[in-house]
């Protein structure tokens, strides 16, 4: 008598699902201007969809959304909505009004229909992130914004209210990117006490060679004063973690389930820190 006993499908190796996320999805992507709806900054969107995740993305201190268009059409080609708003780009920048403004282009991502009216997103699959600053915001919003379901942020920092203190208020999932040779925004003391806040699941990870600036895209007059420059490797590896992250969080898509529990692209997943399972 033949066994027909039924074998499991074998999950792709680490290397394959890494490379997969980390290249442009299956979606073309248009780009936009948010100033259209009232708020200066970038979108990006898959060319067509209705009811997809949307993904507010906060820039870093001096820094224009531009310098983050790689990730944001990497986002959009995965079928994500990515909006970047461009506002408090000044040296003396309000934390407090650019969490307002991250919290408008969730307002014009969940009520205004995008391209020729085919693109709209649904207003329970939302996300946040951001660098540096940006990310500290995209935790102030997350804070006080129950429409925002997972935070991610790369080499976050401090900001005015405390990221810290608002960290304690969120129980969505977290992932946290920091660099380590970042001599501006220190693990130390910007991601470490940020995770160690957190009031949900959270990951903290650390690129071992990435710089506060190697999440940019291009050459910026700010490589003059700020520390690091533009790093293709570390961009590929938050490419890849990010889309992993929000794909699974905001689209129940789990293809990436195994980056997120896994040390990959230069990454080392800081486990004395890290609590919950991201991946569920």
């Amino acid at each position: 008598m033949l066994s027909m006993a039924r074998t499991a499908k074998k999950a792709p190796p680490l290397r394959t699902v890494f490379d997969e996320l980390s290249r442009r999805g299956p979606h073309e992507v248009l780009h936009g201007d948010l100033s259209v709806a009232g708020l200066p900054g970038l979108v990006c969107t898959p060319r067509s969809g209705l009811g997809l995740p949307a993904v507010v993305f906060g820039h870093g201190w001096l820094q224009p959304p531009r310098r983050y268009i790689g990730l944001l059409r990497h986002l959009a080609s995965w079928g994500i909505v990515a909006a970047a708003p461009g506002t408090q780009r000044g040296a003396f920048a309000s934390h407090r009004l650019f969490t307002a403004d991250l919290r408008t282009a969730l307002d014009i991502c969940a009520n205004v229909r995008l391209g020729d009216g085919d693109i709209s997103v649904d207003p329970d699959r939302m996300g946040a992130a951001g660098h540096a600053m940006g990310g500290g915001c995209a935790v102030l919003a997350a804070a006080d914004d129950p429409r925002i379901k997972a935070v991610a942020t790369l080499t976050p920092a401090e900001t005015r209210p405390s990221a810290f203190e608002a960290a304690t208020r969120v129980t969505v999932p977290g992932l946290h990117i920091a660099a380590g040779e970042d001599l501006l925004a220190p693990a130390v003391a910007n991601a470490q006490p940020l995770t160690r806040a957190w009031g949900g699941p959270v990951q903290l990870r650390t690129v071992k060679k990435a710089n506060h600036l190697s999440f940019t895209d291009g050459r910026h007059w700010t490589e003059l004063v700020l520390h690091g420059k533009s790093q293709h490797s570390a961009q590929r590896t938050a490419k890849a973690l990010l889309t992993a992250f929000f794909l699974q969080l905001l689209a129940g898509d789990r293809r990436g389930a195994s980056l997120l529990s896994s040390n990959v692209g230069g990454s080392k997943i800081d486990q004395a820190l890290s609590r919950g399972d991201l991946t569920g």
